[in-house]
């Protein structure tokens, strides 16, 4: 039974056969007999032919006319005109005001009469025979002299004017010169552990134990630990001393203006007894100290400045903001200055004051080093739920205000914390779908590593392991002395 199929001509043969194969593809193929082809038939055409199919191959029965190719393109044929081209202009007329033909003649409208024979609204008389009452009702004049009750008026607050703020202070950004030379030095081998040196050796225990499971799963031989890790020990000294070198120079870089938090930490780290013992750190170890004592002493005279320019103007809560927050642990708040802020806290705790004033005033007080001295003269006119409830929760710093508003606190071991801003939900991401640990170990290497575990052999075996993880770079703490509270920009 023969099947239709569409083949391709290959070439011709001397003997007058052309080969085939099927069109599109390397097999089927096959001979034909070139008397089959119509004349013009060339290598590259398709055709489709008629084939039986049989045990001993595909034999070509005949060739009907292949498809043909014809280009239909529809193009539009642009007549020109002879015709001139004559530009469109337009030009408005002027309105005139006095020429009101326009709007028809009004001579037929009805007459109306003369409006002044017309009697006088009071003298009209009255529908249904109804009296008109010609006393009308009294305008009401700006003042508001009329009989109508009002009720209490809000008190109106005038916000005190603004004061000029401090520029923020720079965050500490580290550079890699000297870590990079340090790297540079090492063995093409050893550099990936001291990368993960770098981040700790918490770090490299965690990467060799999920490298030696995977190892294990595969049934390979598992890589010495110990060698590992002593090898990251003593590749770490000479890292850290370049880890703070880089961090140092940043901060010298930016000493007058670098936030205190960074600074502390840089000099903190200072401590650390690989870096006493190098002798390239100790000048620049003693210029930071040096540094960090008078920019503390200068950031105590402008904390100073900045909470009596703000009680100078009125801003009770950002002076109350700006005392609670001092630049170093145990910094000593003036007696005359703490007087005069209590005194006007005092001040501001009236009576007609809004609700909302006065939970502004209590969260920033309880957390100042005045709170003791407020006293409150005068109870408010209401205590809105939201009060009552702040009242409550600082009842434990600020008890002598929750017994004069009468508000009883319950008493608990926590002490509360400063309200912190809500800022909006950010976007949740898709979660990304759990990698395994990469353990690409070449089989040829594990065998030298398990007989001779040096630390040449151990390192080549470990760069394949951690050569296709990212390596992330040391992270940065700002560390804070105990007892101080961060910085922020409120108020």
């Amino acid at each position: 039974m023969s099947r239709r199929i569409e083949i391709e001509l290959t070439s011709s043969r001397p003997d007058g056969s052309w080969t085939w194969r099927a069109a599109g593809a390397r097999e089927p193929k096959g001979v034909l007999e070139g008397t089959l082809l119509s004349q013009g038939s060339k290598p590259g055409d398709i055709v489709k032919a008629e084939a039986e199919f049989d045990i001993d191959g595909i034999t070509i029965v005949s060739i009907t006319q292949g498809r043909v190719k014809v280009d239909k393109v529809e193009k539009i044929a642009l007549v020109g005109n002879d015709k001139p081209f004559e530009a469109v202009t337009q030009q408005l007329a002027k309105k005139d005001r006095g020429d009101r033909g326009d709007r028809g003649d009004r001579g037929d409208r009805r007459d109306r009469g003369d409006r002044r024979d017309r009697p006088a609204r009071g003298d009209r008389p009255a529908r249904d025979g109804a009296a008109r009452d010609t006393d009308r009702r009294p305008r009401r004049d700006n003042a508001g002299t009329d009989d109508k009750p009002r009720g209490p008026r809000r008190p109106h607050f005038e916000a005190p004017p603004e004061l000029p703020q401090r520029p923020k202070a720079k965050r500490l950004k580290a550079g890699s010169s000297n870590r990079k030379a340090v790297l540079s030095e090492l063995p093409e081998d050893q550099r990936p552990i001291a990368e993960l040196a770098l981040q700790g050796m918490q770090v490299v225990r965690q990467r060799l134990k999920d490298a030696n499971a995977a190892l294990a799963a595969e049934g390979k031989p598992t890589m010495p630990e110990q060698s590992v890790l002593q090898m990251a020990e003593n590749l770490l000294p000479r890292l850290r001393v370049a880890d703070w070198l880089d961090r140092a120079e940043a901060a010298r870089k930016d000493l007058a203006e670098l936030d205190l938090r960074d600074l502390r930490s840089v000099v903190a780290a200072a401590n650390d007894p690989v870096i006493e013992r190098a002798e390239n750190c100790r000048d620049l170890v003693a210029e930071l100290r040096t540094g960090l004592t008078a920019r503390a002493d200068q950031e105590y005279q402008n904390w100073l400045q900045d909470i009596d320019a703000a009680l100078g103007v009125g801003r009770i809560v950002r002076a109350l903001k700006l005392a609670g927050q001092p630049p170093k642990a145990g910094a000593i708040f003036p007696d005359e200055l703490g007087r005069r802020l209590a005194q006007a806290t005092s001040q501001s705790l009236v009576a007609d004051a809004l609700a909302d004033r006065w939970i502004a005033v209590l969260e920033a007080v309880a957390f100042a080093p005045i709170r003791t001295q407020i006293t409150v003269t005068s109870k408010p006119e209401t205590i809105t739920p939201d009060l009552a409830k702040t009242v409550a929760r600082l009842g434990g710093l600020l008890p002598q205000i929750a017994a004069s508003l009468g508000i009883t606190v319950a008493s608990t071991s926590h002490a509360p914390k400063p309200l912190r801003a809500v800022r909006p939900p950010a976007k949740k991401l898709p979660p990304k779908p759990p990698t395994a640990p990469k353990a690409a170990v070449v089989s040829e290497i594990v065998p030298e590593v398990v007989a001779a575990p040096t630390p040449e052999v151990v390192a080549e075996a470990v760069t394949e392991v951690v050569a296709e993880a990212p390596v992330e770079s040391a992270p940065e703490v700002a560390t804070t002395p105990a007892g101080e509270t961060p910085s922020t920009d409120e108020g």
